[in-house]
Formats: C-alpha cells, structure tokens, sequence
C-alpha cells in the first residue's frame, strides 16, 4: 500500500516541476541546497538573506523571518530494496537473504513562537508532530549501520501522530555584539548575540544538538545510513523512536562552543518508555566544538574547518554481555540473554570525534570515529562498539544545478569481544542475532545525488553497498538501492 502511494506521490509532483521549468526556463544560480536542519551555532550559519524568488526557492510556500510565529513542515518518502544474497543461514533478527523491498513515510510539522523577541534574551515555544510509517526491509533488523535512518525501530508502532518534540529555548546574551542567525524549527530568532548561553528543555532528540556535521546529518537530503548520518558509537538516550526529555545547554562564542546534555533513558533496550528517575537512569553528554580554518596553511584562509569532541556517560538497567556467556556456558540459561542480566547503577561511556573541512569551492570532507567500553549491551541507538567514517560531498553549483549534490563516504564498524561471543553463542541483541557469528568488521560504502527539481521538491538516488552484513563474513555482500523523495513545505 505504502509503495502504491509513494509511486502516485512521485508522478503527481513529477508533473508539476516540468511544466514549471518550462514556463519559467533556467534558475539563477544563486539559492545553496539547505543542510541539515540542526541548530547550528549561529557563528557557522549563513547570514540572512531576502526571501527568494519563486524560482529559485527551495520550500514550497513563503516563510517570513520576521513574524512571531514559525509554521513548516516536511514530507520525506524513501524507497528501498535489495536482491537475494549469499546467506548459508539466517537467525531471528537476521537481514533477510531473499530479495525483498519496503517504503518508509514520514512528515513532520514544525511550530514555534517567540514569546520574548529581544535579540540579548529571547525565548522560544517550540512544537513539532510526526508520523512515522511505512517498515524497513527486514524490519530494520541485521544491520548495526541500518540503510534507512527514516525506519522507526519498532515496526508495531504504527503510524498514528505523536508529539516529537516539546520545548522551551531560552538565549541569555552575554555580548553586546549581535550576528545574523538563520531561523530554523529549534531557534526563531534572526539576531543573536555572538557571546552567549542557549537552553533546550523538553522533549527533543539529542542529534539536533550533539555530533551535528553539516555534511553527514540530514537523512532527508544526504545520507541515509544510520552509522553515517551519527556516530554509531554514540549510544545516545532515546527511545525507540529516537525522543527523549532532557536540558541541553550551550554556551556559544566566536570560534568555539561547549555543549552538556542530561537526558532520560529508556526503561529497557530499544524501549518506547523513559526512566523519570534520574538517580538510577540517565545519560550525560558533554561536546566541544572549534571553529577554526585548521588547514589555512594548504587550502587559504577562506576554507572553514570544523572539529567536535564528544564524550557521554549512560546509567541504566544494563546486562553485561560476559554475565550472559557466563549463565549459558554453566547451563543456567538455555540461551544467552543480556536482557535477563540487567542490573541498576549499570554504566557505559563513550566518545567521539567529528571533523569537517571545505576543500574547494564545492568539494567538502568529513569524517567520524566512535568508541564505547562495549562490555555493556547496546541500548538505545545500534549495535556498534567503534566506528571510523570518511567522506565528502559535491555541489554542482558550478554545473548550473546550484541545489544538486552528490555525496560519497565509506564506514566501518566493529563490536567488542564479548559482544562478538554473545552472538557466536545464538543470543540476540535488539538489532543482531543471525543464530551464529564468523566475525568480520561490517564496511558500508554509500552514495548518493540529490536532485532539486522545483520550489521544495528533491528526488535522490542512494546506493549502499554493505560486506559483512551484521558483522558476520559468513553471509553477503549486499547492495541496498533507494530512491528517495524530499518535500519542504
């Protein structure tokens, strides 16, 4: 059904951008193809701009910068399949080795309001509803770096509205100097002080301010993969849907910034509930970031670099997948199971870095690396315990289409000793389980072109080429192919 729908979808909004172009000929070549939609620190964002003209606009109605209040929304649809593959065995949450395809939908509708609007104290009300539906091939299973960051965890969730994000964003200036910020979904104001102190309180998903990259981010218009678009190391707080209450607080100056987030955790892996008692579940994020042309020295001055340190600590109900070994080993249990090992107080920590640098004019590079301790089981994002990514992305503003771009990245992902036992012995983690395990780090190269067609419609095509599919050498390679449609309101 989802399918059908898709496919109506994408000839109905096909039809409109041709006989636009036609009345309105070639677009000037001055609109950027938005990134992520992120909160960036107002130091990197571009400066404000008039509002565009209708043919070089990248949303499908106006958006004032001007009025209290902030209405958008989006609509990404992502079509994805892949052909039978080489697989001598499959377990419950294997990828499944016949060919197979699935459609994933989901939309957004961003709200907020300025309640105060001074630029030196400002406050914002912010509301966003989503609905997610649709599935993932094979259920989102078999995979640590799944091909579709879209794909709610839980498939029985269905597709009913929910409130995604709830919050009060607080800016206390702590300078007199003002800049120009970008409005977005998370941050109204236009004028902001360079020097100063930003408050995130509510529900809210902690990627929209932690291990942001403007190149690897946005699933909606870059990649697609779960372990390319955020750190798959990063077990972040969050439930299934990837929500979570929590205060993120910022401090933002000229060329650095400073980040801490406390966040509720689920009550069981992968769960929809969140633990409300901090003494015995939370997780605690601390990021560094530098803005700084590190590479002056080869690529000029005009090349902007950026690094991001991040560092997190989760207390929650966790096993110890040694502890699970060690019950099916002596025969307390007939199968390894960590969930039946959790314990209070439990701790897991971790941290990463995130690079990204302009080459050229239109050539930018990034990478990632993540590590976690990995004797505790993975919670709450993927099942990987060290990550390493590189990657870039082309726009083809110089070749007259100023909102196309082309990306490529390559990852590699790993998981501990006793994760790897733990699966060799048959137990199942919330995403892996192929009943056994000839282990092997799962390398995922990806890439994509996003094609900007009329006002806030773009089509992509992704391509994912994974070996080592759930980090078992014994089954794949395989190629995931997607076709993506991209709708800004």
């Amino acid at each position: 059904m989802y399918t059908l729908a898709t496919l109506l979808f994408l000839a109905l909004t096909l039809a409109a951008p041709a006989r636009a172009l036609q009345q309105q000929g070639v677009r000037p070549a001055t609109a950027t193809l938005p990134d992520a939609p992120g909160p960036a620190s107002a130091d990197e964002r571009p400066a404000t701009i008039p509002a565009p003209e209708p043919d070089s606009a990248v949303t499908l109605f106006p958006h004032a910068n001007t009025a209290r209040y902030f209405i958008a929304g989006q609509a990404n649809i992502v079509f994805q399949a892949h052909a039978p593959f080489h697989s001598p065995y499959e377990g419950v949450n294997s990828l499944v080795g016949r060919g197979e395809y699935k459609t994933s939908l989901i939309g957004t509708l961003y709200l907020g309001y300025q309640v105060i609007r001074s630029p030196r104290a400002s406050t914002d009300l912010i509301l966003d509803v989503e609905s997610a539906g649709g599935r993932g091939i094979s259920q989102a299973l078999g995979l640590a770096g799944f091909t579709n960051l879209d794909v709610v965890r839980n498939p029985n969730l269905g597709s009913k509205p929910y409130i995604a994000r709830v919050q009060l964003h607080e800016t206390i200036g702590l300078s007199s100097t003002l800049v120009d910020a970008t409005r977005t979904p998370f941050s109204l104001a236009t004028k902001v002080p360079e020097r100063r102190i930003e408050f995130h309180i509510g529900k809210m998903s902690l990627p929209d301010y932690l291990d942001l990259n403007t190149i690897g981010t946005d699933s909606h218009l870059q990649f697609l993969n779960w372990t390319v678009d955020n750190n798959g190391a990063w077990d972040y707080a969050a439930d299934t849907r990837g929500y979570t209450y929590g205060v993120v607080t910022e401090y933002i100056d000229k060329t650095w910034s400073a980040r801490y987030a406390l966040a509720l955790m689920p009550t069981v892996a992968n769960g929809i509930d969140v633990d409300w008692n901090l003494r015995r579940a939370s997780g605690q994020n601390f990021e560094l970031e530098f803005r700084h042309p590190f590479l002056s020295k080869f690529l000029g001055p005009d090349r902007k670099s950026t690094l991001r340190a991040l560092a997190y600590v989760n207390d929650a109900h966790m096993g110890l997948y040694r502890d699970a070994i060690t019950g099916y080993l002596n025969g307390t249990d007939p199968t390894p199971d960590v969930d039946s090992k959790a314990k209070f107080s439990a701790v897991k920590y971790g941290f990463g870095l995130n690079a990204e640098q302009e080459l050229t004019a239109n050539l930018r590079a990034f990478g990632r690396f993540g590590w976690n301790e990995g004797a505790h089981q993975s919670f709450a994002y993927t099942e990987v315990d060290q990550t390493i990514e590189i990657g870039s992305d082309y726009s083809l503003r110089s070749h007259g289409r100023p909102n196309d771009k082309a990306g490529l990245t390559f990852v590699t992902n790993a998981i501990k000793r006793d994760h790897q036992r733990y699966l060799a012995l048959g137990g199942l983690g919330f995403l892996l389980g192929d009943s056994k395990l000839n282990y092997a780090r799962e390398d995922i190269l990806e890439a994509y072109y996003n094609l900007h067609t009329w006002r806030g419609i773009f089509y992509a095509l992704d391509a994912q080429y994974v070996t080592h599919p759930g980090y078992n050498q014994d089954r794949g390679p395989v190629l995931v192919e997607s076709v993506r449609m991209h709708v800004d309101f």
